[in-house]
Parts: C-alpha cells; sequence; structure tokens
C-alpha cells in the first residue's frame, strides 16, 4: 500500500517534471521567434546597405550581400550635409546629455531633503506635469519668444530638466546614508560641495541609467529638428534621414555621387539604407557598456529593505 503511494507521488512529480520541460521548450522556440522577429530586420537593412543598388533591384537579397559594395557608404560620409547632420547630432547628444543629467541631479538632491518649504506642493506639481502639456503651439510661441527658434540651443535648454528623471535621481539619493552628508558638514563642506564631491561619485548607477536614457533620447530625436529649426546647417542626423525618407523625390536629397562611384552601385534608396546603419551603429555599440549600470538604475527603489 506504502509503495503504491509512493509511486504514485513519484508519478505526479514526474508529470509536473515534463510540463515543465515541455513549457520551458515552448518557451526557448517562442523566445527565439521573437528574437529573429526583431533582429531580422536590423540585419536585412545591412545586408542591402552594403548591397550595390543595380543588383538589389533584381530582388533575392535576404541573407547576405550578392554583389558586394561600399560604395552607398562613400556617398554617406562624402556628403557635407550629412557629415554636417552627423556632427549636430553628436555635439548635441554630448552637451544635452551631460548637461541634462547634472541639472536634473541637482535639483533631485535639494528635493531629497524633505525639510525644504513647500517640498510637497513642488512634488504635486511636477507630477502634474507629467501628465497635461500646454500644447504643441503654446509651446512653440514660447520658444520663439524667448530666442531658441532655430538656433542650436533649442535641443538643449528645453531638455535640461527631467521630472521623471527627477524621480528616479531622488530615490537613490534618499537611500544614501545620511552619516556622510554630516560628516562633510563637520568638515566644513557645503551643500555644493557634498553634492559634487560625495553624492555624485557615489551615483553612478543611476547615472549611467539617466544618462542613457537622455542619451538615446537626443540622438534618437527627429522632430525638434522639423518643428523648431529651419536652418539647414542646425539639422540632426534623424531629421536629415526623415526628410530623405519623407520626400516624394529623395534623389534630390543626396547632394552627388563621390568620384569613382556610378548610379549603378548607388540610389536614392541605397543611401537611405547606409544612413540608417550609420545612425543606429553608435547607440549599438554604446549600450552594451552601460547596459549592467542600466540594470542596477532601473531597480532603484523596487526592494525595500
Amino acid at each position: 500500500m506504502a509503495d503504491n503511494q509512493v509511486m504514485g507521488r513519484k508519478g505526479k512529480t514526474g508529470g509536473k517534471l515534463n510540463d515543465m520541460r515541455l513549457f520551458d521548450k515552448a518557451l526557448v522556440v517562442f523566445m527565439a521567434v521573437l528574437c529573429f522577429a526583431t533582429l531580422y530586420p536590423v540585419w536585412y537593412t545591412v545586408v542591402l546597405s552594403f548591397n550595390e543598388s543595380s543588383d538589389t533591384l533584381m530582388g533575392g537579397v535576404y541573407w547576405w550581400p550578392r554583389k558586394f559594395s561600399v560604395a552607398s557608404y562613400r556617398t554617406v560620409f562624402q556628403d557635407k550635409a550629412i557629415l554636417q547632420a552627423f556632427n549636430v547630432t553628436i555635439w548635441r547628444t554630448l552637451l544635452g546629455t551631460v548637461t541634462s543629467v547634472f541639472f536634473t541631479s541637482m535639483v533631485a538632491f535639494a528635493f531629497s531633503k524633505r525639510h525644504i518649504m513647500g517640498h510637497r506642493w513642488y512634488l504635486l506639481m511636477g507630477t502634474v506635469t507629467m501628465f497635461f502639456g500646454g500644447g504643441l503651439i503654446p509651446y512653440f510661441i514660447l520658444l520663439k519668444n524667448v530666442g531658441l527658434y532655430d538656433t542650436f540651443w533649442v535641443y538643449i535648454v528645453p531638455s535640461l530638466f527631467n521630472f521623471w528623471n527627477l524621480i528616479i535621481f531622488m530615490s537613490f539619493f534618499r537611500e544614501m546614508p545620511p552619516a556622510l552628508e554630516e560628516s562633510a558638514k563637520i568638515d566644513g563642506a557645503n551643500e555644493f560641495r557634498i553634492f559634487a564631491r560625495i553624492v555624485l561619485p557615489l551615483s553612478g548607477p543611476v547615472l549611467a541609467t539617466i544618462a542613457l536614457f537622455n542619451g538615446v533620447g537626443h540622438w534618437n530625436d527627429y522632430f525638434s529638428g522639423v518643428i523648431f529649426v529651419n536652418n539647414p546647417d542646425l539639422q540632426p542626423i534623424q531629421t536629415f534621414l526623415y526628410r530623405i525618407i519623407a520626400s516624394a523625390s529623395a534623389s534630390k536629397t543626396v547632394v552627388s555621387l563621390p568620384v569613382g562611384i556610378s548610379g549603378a552601385q548607388v540610389n536614392s534608396q541605397s543611401v537611405k539604407l547606409a544612413t540608417m546603419v550609420v545612425t543606429t551603429a553608435p547607440i549599438i555599440c554604446v549600450y552594451p557598456f552601460l547596459q549592467k549600470y542600466f540594470v542596477k538604475g532601473v531597480m532603484i527603489g523596487s526592494v525595500k529593505g
């Protein structure tokens, strides 16, 4: 009788293990299909960008370039308009990320002090701005009246402060031991010195997380260049790419073919693809180095000790 009970328990346990293994296999298959559906369009874009344009028009290029050519990339890097757009994007991303992270973290350090007068009211007003805005037209009029329209600073000044990022910073700063600041004050340090010398060096994970958010946002933003900038020398690369794709006469957007490159090797479509690859490559290369800090940063406040 006891043996039958033991065998029954083993049978139930074995059935559960088989169900778990079957579920794991199904999950692996599902994730593999999902990864393929996500990565293949990127790979397909890269393949076509390295294939000769006249051969691409014949079709049948799916996994590897049939007629390998770097003519599209030569065209991209020898086009002064594209290089200028890259220059604007690089400076915008670097300057915008550094200033936004520093300014938002400095304000968040002050907001992390609960004794500040009107602390709750300031948080309430900031929270309202996360859900409600004045709209695009009032925002456009505001930027134009303060002199930011059609200037490089229209990319930097409006993004100096983000309330959502402030909440993340504030949660991190509140978890720091109060004894660190108290000992610094005993040594005669003021608030700004404490922030710059003690708080920031200990905030690597959250700084990297917010820097990644801001950097990707600045790099991928095309809308600001379309709405708030009229000077072609100030448009970022994403706006340049948007105008190439959106224009009905995209071939006119490409300035001229470099010496030694024929129209059979390059057309407007191949230049679009090459520009897309060059645009996304820097972010793809930077992200793995910040991923470990990113994982730590997004977990801020999720676990209470």
